[in-house]
């Protein structure tokens, strides 16, 4: 890496002083800065200043947060915040300009919210950011003194925002009090404010609603100091000179008083400044130079001819004297570059000076006087496959603006902290190096690139048509083909004439025009049209867009103190004159615009459609929209408010789509007649397609005015009938009928057409007397005749039987007696066909104990004890039992309710309680006797009752209780429990019943199968 050594520390050569604009000492309101530092006290703990702006508070406070910066402030307005930070570094040598970096960015932190993206982290800055550093970048750098070289870094960063205060404004005043806080050598305090115009009433720093409404007309903000405007950006809808000038004044007012803010704030927490004093050059050196080169040096650049010979001239007499004054013979390396670099400086100091007296003087460097623009020349329609181009040359300078049309969807949408918008109008700026016969790494758009096309889309946006007249999606891309000054005014102009090539109706067309200043001392000439030399050498750049009636834009930076209002009043004045005469140049090359668009642009057509509508236009899924767009080879976008916008390149097909549309939202009208399509065919009728998805019914009685006997014999899918419409329900369905079309065309009451309402029918008595029908001898008896219902699914049949033989209809689909099936009292239950077939080694059920018997049985010897069991699966099958003689009677057993609980009963391990029974511990309340005729127990009352049972013997070989555990039915209770489903999971029906398969137990002897079958 190149040394840190700094040119401004090192000790400067005694000379006279440079022949600049400038003065030789650094500034501070005008004054010197002094060549030490002033004793200031550190600051200590938190320091706050507070003042009302614009209705509002306005609060800036040091002390708190990044203190270990050279000077940092936290700006608040409102409930948004802002940190700004300044510090500094020694910079490269060599470098002959000011290292000055300006950044500024927007966290979504801020707002709540998380950016978007896969990375949700955000990325490179915004447009709107970069805007924000250029406008904090051109305020503060011609603040610091020349010759200043170190290296300053400035960083802003929103901390909260309310999304109301912009926080660009705040971030600049917070940026302004840090450098004024640090140590850095700055001169004038500055301040920044807002300045919008709603319903005529000029107010400060208006909110981001108040912005981005219709009322508001206009959008400045400017930076300044106590003495003077020191940079100024401007979006305006037409405003008069005498409007911005009111504008600028309340501008500087209220910058006054937020750097008188500034001040109170630095007096309190303020650093000492550094010691710097301006490099001076060798005045025994320029005086040479002077002698021997001066001539030819300041006749170089007001050579006659065209920039290329302004520059060779002056590229040949800066080479001619550096040959003559060369660096010291033995001199090293780095003193040899130092020495060069002192030379090149004073050549170039030599040349600007030379250009400035002789603008002073009346004689610009092309020869023009003050006001004078120059030579324009426009070629519209240059590029023959784009939607509308122009060539558009202003001297050396030339822009190529070529306009596209897009639908709703090629809209961009602005993603920040403020409200979330969408731009239908975009202009790209591209300036590639060769524009100015240079060599450069071309990559993505730079400041500069995006702030000169900025600027020109604020100034057309106000003439652009409104979206409800032109629905199109504009882009403008300008490509500067060759540069020499005011570049970003050639895009203007070039842009208006490519829309209006394009067929854009603007509302009136635009011109921009470039100013430039050169002031020394009382002495100042504001120039028309500047070049790319006299913005170098000038000391101001004012840019101006406007129409005949007013200014859209303005942008303004300086490199001088700053500005007085009359300077500025002139200015704009002269503007107005120059851009003026630009619009009739550009107005004899293309009068109006187009009356059609270009045949390479697509077509978009846009229609209202009710709100209720729109998921009728996108339907299930989108499929509706999804089919219009397949079926007419176009785009359809369906904004909230109903507004439905078709895009395609085949205009035909495109108003196809939007009459399809309409006659979809189409309301259907009582008494109408519509053409329509079937779509469907029923028994009792025809579904006809009268509107795009609109369907009514035709009944069969509606579909001829004669008899017929089924609806295939009139219509069949996809005819074409005429229909009217003669009711519609509550529901919104629609009855139609033919037959009211067929008698209107036969001469009866005709149907109105459009929806108008049929006019009455004839009163009967006008017809005449009916005549006297005789008996129809080929029509069968009424009450032989078949129902009407029938009369549609079959015709004549001869192989029917009579219909006296004939089984009713609802006697046809039920079953005759089956001879080969059992009786159904003998058949077993549904749910037990499918299970098992009869089991003749069951016993009788009246032999068979009841299910709660089963589990009191008296003591086995002839078990061993649990712990020694077997598992069920390896015990084989088990031998028959026969009567248990050991039992007592049924009647000397009490009823389960009168047993006493068994306090001498252990509890059984992993003994687990039914979800009706109370936990251990609280057996005092056992569940009722079972009914005689529970199903559980086989419906019927099969076995003994309950209260026929004796006392229930002792049972001291019972094993432990824990060693059994329990299950929901009783004669599972040997098997481990099922796990429990989860929720959502359905049972089968067999699980319900009761009835699920064991599994292989065996053979269980004269028990046979548990499961009970009803009779």
């Amino acid at each position: 890496m190149a040394s840190k050594k700094n040119a401004d520390d090192s000790p400067a050569p005694a000379s006279k002083p440079k022949t600049s604009r400038k003065p030789a000492a650094a500034k501070s309101g005008g004054k010197a800065l002094p060549t030490a530092a002033v004793n200031v006290p550190a600051p200590t703990g938190r320091v706050v200043v507070e003042r009302v702006i614009g209705g509002r508070t306005l609060t800036l406070e040091t002390g708190r947060m990044a203190k270990l910066s050279d000077g940092a402030v936290v700006a608040r307005y409102g409930d948004t915040m802002v940190l700004a930070t300044a510090n500094h570094q020694k910079a490269m040598d060599g470098i002959d300009f000011f290292p000055l970096t300006v950044d500024y960015r927007e966290k979504t932190s801020a707002a709540g919210m998380i950016p978007g993206g896969f990375f949700k982290r955000e990325g490179r800055p915004t447009t709107k950011e970069i805007l924000a550093c250029r406008i904090i970048d051109r305020s503060i750098r011609p603040m610091f003194p020349d010759g200043f070289k170190r290296e300053v870094q400035i960083l802003s960063q929103v901390l909260s925002t309310d999304r109301e205060n912009d926080p660009d404004v705040l971030a600049a005043i917070a940026s302004f009090a840090a450098v004024a806080l640090s140590s850095l050598p700055h001169g004038a305090t500055l301040g920044m404010v807002r300045i919008g115009c709603v319903d005529g009433k000029l107010s400060i720093n208006p909110l981001w609603s108040e912005i981005q409404s219709d009322k508001n007309t206009l959008n400045l903000t400017v930076a300044g100091h106590k003495d003077a405007i020191v940079m100024v950006e401007a979006g305006a809808e037409e405003a008069s000179e005498e409007l911005m000038l009111q504008a600028l004044e309340l501008a500087h007012d209220t910058c006054k008083q937020i750097a008188e803010m500034v001040d109170e704030l630095v007096a309190k927490a303020g650093k000492p400044k550094m010691a710097f004093t301006p490099p001076q050059h060798d005045a025994e050196l320029v005086q040479a130079i002077e002698e021997e080169f001066g001539g030819e040096l300041r006749s170089a650049p007001i050579t006659p001819g065209s920039k290329q010979v302004r520059s060779a001239a002056t590229k040949a007499a800066k080479e001619k004297a550096s040959k003559k004054f060369h660096a010291p013979t033995g001199a090293s390396s780095d003193e040899q570059k130092a020495w060069n670099a002192k030379v090149g400086a004073i050549l170039t100091d030599i040349v600007k000076d030379a250009e400035r007296q002789s603008i002073l003087d009346g004689r610009r460097a092309d020869g023009r006087d003050h006001v004078t623009v120059r030579p324009i020349t426009i070629e519209v329609g240059v590029l023959p496959r784009v939607h509308g181009s122009v060539l558009f040359t202003r001297g050396e300078t030339q822009a190529l603006g070529v306009v596209t049309l897009g639908g709703t969807d090629d809209q961009q949408i602005i993603d920040g902290l403020m409200p979330e918008q969408k731009k239908r109008f975009l202009l790209h700026y591209n300036f590639p190096p060769f524009s100015v016969g240079e060599v450069k790494r071309v990559g993505t758009p730079g400041r500069r690139e995006i702030g000169h096309g900025a600027l020109a889309e604020r100034g057309l946006e106000a003439i652009l048509p409104s979206r409800e007249e032109f629905p199109y999606t504009i882009r403008v891309t300008s490509e500067i083909l060759e540069s020499n000054g005011s570049s970003s005014m050639a895009t203007a102009c070039s842009g208006t004439l490519a829309m209006m090539d394009a067929g854009v109706p603007i509302k009136q067309p635009v011109a921009g025009i470039a100013m430039g200043l050169v002031m020394e001392g009382k002495r100042y000439a504001i120039l028309t049209d500047i070049l790319g030399s006299e913005d170098a050498c000038g000391d101001m750049d004012f840019k101006v867009v406007g129409t005949g009636r007013g200014i859209t834009a303005l942008q303004m930076d300086i490199k001088c103190d700053g500005l007085t209002r009359q300077i500025m009043a002139q200015a704009l004045e002269q503007a107005k004159q120059g851009r003026l005469h630009v619009l009739r140049e550009m107005l004899k090359a293309l009068k109006a615009p187009r009356a059609e668009l270009s045949p390479n642009a697509p077509r978009l057509e846009s229609v209202q459609i009710p709100n209720e509508k729109i998921g009728l236009i996108i339907g299930p899924g989108g499929k509706n929209i999804r089919a219009m767009q397949e079926n007419f080879e176009c785009k359809i976008s369906v904004e909230d408010g109903g507004m439905c916008t078709v895009t395609g390149v085949n205009a035909e097909k495109v108003k196809k789509c939007v009459e399809h549309l309409r006659a979809m939202t189409a309301e259907v009208t009582l008494g109408a007649i519509y053409e329509g399509r079937v779509t469907a065919i029923k028994e009792f009728g025809a579904f006809v397609e009268i509107l795009p998805s609109q369907e009514g019914l035709v009944h069969v009685s509606e579909l001829s005015d004669s008899f017929i006997r089924a609806v295939t014999d009139v219509v069949r899918i996809g005819d074409t009938l005429k229909v009217k419409v003669i009711a519609i329900d509550d529901f919104g369905k629609v009855k139609l009928s033919r037959k009211a079309v067929i008698l209107a065309e036969r001469g009866g009451a005709p149907a109105a057409e459009g929806g108008a309402p049929a006019a009455a029918q004839a009163p009967r008595d006008s017809r005449g007397p009916r005549p006297e029908r005789g008996p129809r001898d080929d029509r069968p008896a009424r009450d032989d005749r078949p129902m009407r219902e029938e009369r549609f699914e079959r015709g004549p049949r001869d192989d029917r039987p009579a219909r006296d033989d004939r089984p009713m209809r609802e006697e046809r689909f039920e079953r005759g007696p089956r001879d080969d099936r059992p009786a159904r009292d003998d058949r077993p239950m549904r749910e037990e066909r499918f299970e098992r077939g009869p089991r003749d080694d069951r016993p009788a059920r009246d032999d068979r104990p009841m299910r709660e018997e089963r589990f009191e049985r008296g003591p086995r010897d002839d078990r061993p004890a649990r712990d020694h069991r077997p598992m069920r699966e390896e015990r084989g099958p088990r031998p028959e039992r026969g009567p248990r003689e050991d039992r007592p009677a049924r009647d000397d057993r009490p009823m389960r309710d009168e047993r006493g609980q068994r306090e001498d009963r252990p509890m059984r391990e992993g003994w687990r309680p039914r979800r009706d029974e109370p936990q251990a511990g609280e057996r005092s309340e056992r569940r009722p006797m079972r009914d005689a005729a529970d199903p559980r127990d086989g419906g019927f009352g099969g076995g003994p009752a309950r209260a026929e049972r004796g006392p229930r013997p002792e049972r001291s070989d019972r094993p432990a209780r824990g060693d059994m555990p329990m299950s929901e039915f009783d004669d599972d209770a040997r098997e481990p429990k099922a796990p429990a489903q989860d929720v959502g999971q359905l049972e089968s029906l067999d699980s319900v019943l009761g009835d699920a398969p064991r599994g292989d137990r065996g053979d269980r002897g004269g028990r046979g199968d548990r499961r009970r079958r009803r009779d």
